[in-house]
């Protein structure tokens, strides 16, 4: 039996996008709500909820861009050259955020300068994700093999709308972690921003994907043609489902739950992209096969990545074992 690498492969790089999504999502969403928990030790708390874990969660990232050049290197350049802007912020944005998990702990009389770092870069990476998702699905120019767009094409009413959704989705992951994570001034707090951030989340989940089928006449044909919609009607149930249990997870001051209930949102999300996305790798332009490197590389690399994945696997989950249990102010990342 001949294997469909390009296929696998894809499976690959989606998985790894979804895990950077719900695993960096949280942590992003920390940074996000930090200007709104008052008190140097509330904030130390909230930081040490996420620092045990952070730069391990944004190795799927690496893993995802790295293979996304190694194995589609055509998916690559065209996308990067048409997102080259919210990328490149995106990642300086990561590296403001970063540095403040070091110095926030090293410096006091600038410490509210790094506390600010901290929170604007987690909004503005947030916030740069989201347009760069929202540009990928309005679609991209592409003549050839080349991108055929202009400077500025990513920027839309569409996109921003998509980034300040991944923006508020991310502060309801980031809220939600820290209910289950944290206890007494920090949780509660944690609940009065999640029963804001949750019925905003669902609010511009519907938005989104209600303006989706008007870019393309093929998102419209593949959510309402028939029967294709009893295929995929599922999805927006499921969709539904979670966001009961969330709102119910959180009425009933439940711990866990919310969390999980946000975390299936997002990933019912991811699946309602590649339900829109397949079989292309940019949108209704690169199929998955013609993006693809040759099978013996897609082979070649394949060792390597089931080598790879089950070693990133298992360090991360054995960090989250020994990080498990409640978070303190005192005796964490410093």
């Amino acid at each position: 039996m001949t294997l469909d690498l390009p296929m696998i492969w894809a499976g690959l790089i989606a998985f790894a996008v979804l895990a950077y999504v719900v695993l960096d999502g949280f942590d992003l969403g920390v940074g996000i709500l930090f200007p709104l928990i008052r008190g140097e030790a509330n904030r130390d708390e909230a930081m040490n909820a996420v620092a045990p874990v952070w730069d391990g969660n944004e190795t799927w990232l690496v893993l995802g861009g790295g293979g996304l050049l190694a194995v589609f290197p055509l998916a690559y350049a065209i996308i990067m050259s048409a997102l080259y802007v919210p990328i490149i912020v995106m990642l300086l944005a990561l590296v403001f955020r970063g540095v403040a998990f070091e110095f926030r702990w090293r410096t006091k009389r600038g410490q509210f300068l790094w506390d600010w770092a901290f929170a604007f870069g987690s909004t503005i990476a947030a916030f740069a994700q989201g347009v760069t998702l929202g540009a990928l699905v309005q679609g991209i120019a592409v003549e050839g093999r080349a991108y055929a767009g202009g400077w500025w094409d990513w920027l839309s009413a569409f996109s921003l709308l998509t980034g300040v959704a991944l923006v508020i989705g991310y502060a309801l992951l980031g809220a939600t972690w820290l209910i289950w994570k944290t206890e007494d001034r920090v949780q509660r707090r944690a609940y009065d921003i999640a029963f804001w951030v949750a019925p905003a989340t669902l609010l511009l989940i519907g938005a989104v994907s209600l303006g989706t089928p008007f870019l393309n006449s093929l998102y419209a044909q593949r959510w309402f043609a028939w029967p294709q919609v009893l295929l995929v009607g599922p999805v927006p149930l499921a969709v539904l489902g979670a966001g009961f249990l969330l709102l119910k997870g959180l009425t009933e001051r439940r711990e866990v739950a919310p969390f999980l209930a946000s975390l299936a949102l997002f990933a019912l999300c991811f699946i309602g992209l590649g339900i829109s996305f397949f079989p292309y790798m940019v949108p209704h332009a690169v199929t998955i096969r013609e993006a693809a490197a040759p099978d013996n590389s897609l082979a070649f690399l394949l060792v390597g990545a089931a080598v790879l994945v089950p070693v990133i696997l298992a360090y991360t989950a054995y960090a989250y074992w020994v990080f498990r249990g409640k978070v303190k102010a005192v005796g964490g990342y410093h």
